[in-house]
């Protein structure tokens, strides 16, 4: 199996596991642990945000942050986050071995596409633990992420 096909499967795996996390954030919350942190749902448009910015950046040969607002409902956010997903495991298996293998540029320094991809991918994978932290303070329950949790044995 090649790097990219690896990566593919893991990008695949943690998609659907985000989802759960991002349906479980309740509608209408506005909790934060402390008054710097982010509400779970802007976290969540971060991940959607940074999904987006990455495979794009990676298709371009450039990346570029400017992320849209934070949609105003969780709905909104999950929708878009499903869409999206849907999309991007197809993009990823397209994606051209020079692509994936190519020097780009990344906020004005170079790096290799493939080296960006799976270090979104850890930090994706970092807001959505984030993000699990919130959801039992939030009147919510926690889904199974890597294994059994209090709320799905």
């Amino acid at each position: 199996m090649s790097e990219r096909a690896l990566f593919t499967k893991f990008w695949d795996d943690e998609s659907k596991t985000t989802h759960k996390v991002l349906s479980r954030i309740p509608e209408g919350s506005d909790y934060r642990p402390d008054s710097r942190s982010r509400t779970a749902q802007e976290i969540a448009w971060q991940i959607v945000c940074e999904e987006k910015m990455l495979i794009e950046a990676i298709e371009n040969g450039k990346a570029a942050w400017d992320p849209a607002p934070t949609p105003a409902t969780m709905k909104e956010v999950v929708d878009a986050y499903a869409t999206q997903s849907a999309a991007l495991v197809e993009r990823w298996t397209s994606l051209s071995d020079d692509k994936w293998d190519s020097e780009m540029e990344f906020f004005g320094h170079p790096r290799r596409a493939s080296s960006m991809a799976w270090g979104f991918l850890f930090d994706i994978i970092h807001h959505r633990g984030q993000i699990t932290t919130y959801l039992r303070p939030m009147g919510s329950t926690v889904p199974r992420v890597y294994g059994p949790s209090a709320d799905e044995p």
